[in-house]
């Protein structure tokens, strides 16, 4: 397989294209999954970045992004592959009309033009270099597990009235988890591990300032260090690095210049989806400036 990444700095430095700021853990785990052939599960809350990172490495090496969004009830068909049953049926009933033996129709309604390819078999199927999102998979059934067990490692698949499908390159796969439930050893296994978590105030700032082009240093360190301290109260749901960057461009675009308690206590639905949130939020805040 052609080598994506030189070297770990060399990670750094494409996902920086790209406005991704990596730290060199990070980039060392990507730089690993890329020469070992590997997949990657990334944990963390939700909202620091984990399906960004799959996107912004698709977007680093010129991959097509193939993503597979996970949920309670995903099973084989959707996840793999189907048959169109309908365009099956529409044949089938030609067919009939010609007097076709079953043999003959069977074979021709079982074949690569009936086939519904979905996002695992279209990962496997690609002559392009791809990066295949694997979205939350701690919202999938132990079954369904157990079939991203089975194309993780080999990447191919079995399907009856075709044979094996084997993948013409292996694609960088990222597992996304918010670690709702515990997954199996055996995916672990299979995974490289990353934990991402929030980024303290120097690194959101940074990533604020890339992200809101034009915002002004100090304005940005404001909101970075806001953000950190509304993280740290009792929330339903803390602030996500993408309510940062909104939070950033909305005082933008209200021409705010300084970060006051006024300020955050009229903006505070940007960062926090709550209702239960902003007021605890504003109670800390009018504490503090107490």
């Amino acid at each position: 397989m052609a080598e994506r990444f030189e070297s770990v700095d060399a990670v750094l430095e494409a996902l920086r294209r790209v406005d991704y700021l990596a730290d060199p853990s990070t980039a060392g785990v990507v730089f690993l999954a890329d020469r070992l052939e590997k997949p990657v599960l990334v944990e963390g809350p939700a909202g620091v970045g984990k399906t960004e990172l799959a996107k912004a490495i698709a977007a680093a090496t010129g991959s097509r992004l193939i993503r597979l969004q996970c949920y309670e009830g995903l099973d084989e068909s959707k996840a793999l592959y189907e048959w169109n049953y309908k365009k099956q049926l529409l044949r089938i009933q030609a067919d009939r009309e010609h007097e076709r033996d079953w043999e003959t129709v069977e074979s021709d309604i079982f074949s690569e033009a009936f086939l519904l390819t979905r996002p695992l078999l279209e990962a496997i199927r690609a002559d392009e270099p791809v990066v295949l999102l694997i979205d939350e998979v701690d919202r999938v059934e132990i079954e369904t597990e157990a079939l991203l067990l089975e194309v993780l490692s080999d990447f191919q698949v079995s399907v009856p009235e075709l044979g094996t499908i084997t993948a013409v390159r292996r694609p960088i796969v990222i597992l996304t988890s918010n670690n709702t439930r515990e997954l199996s050893e055996a995916l672990k296994r299979r995974c490289l591990f990353l934990h991402l978590d929030y980024p303290d105030a120097a690194r959101e700032q940074e990533i604020v300032r890339v992200r809101v082009p034009g915002i002004d240093a100090t304005l940005a360190d404001q909101i970075s260090r806001v953000v950190r301290s509304i993280r740290q109260l009792d929330l339903k749901k803390a602030p996500s690095i993408s309510e940062t960057i909104d939070w950033a461009r909305t005082l933008m675009h209200l021409g705010v210049e300084k970060v006051t308690p006024d300020v955050v206590g009229g903006t505070l639905h940007v960062l926090l989806k709550y209702q239960r949130d902003i007021e605890r939020a504003n109670k800390e805040l009018k504490v503090a400036e107490a």
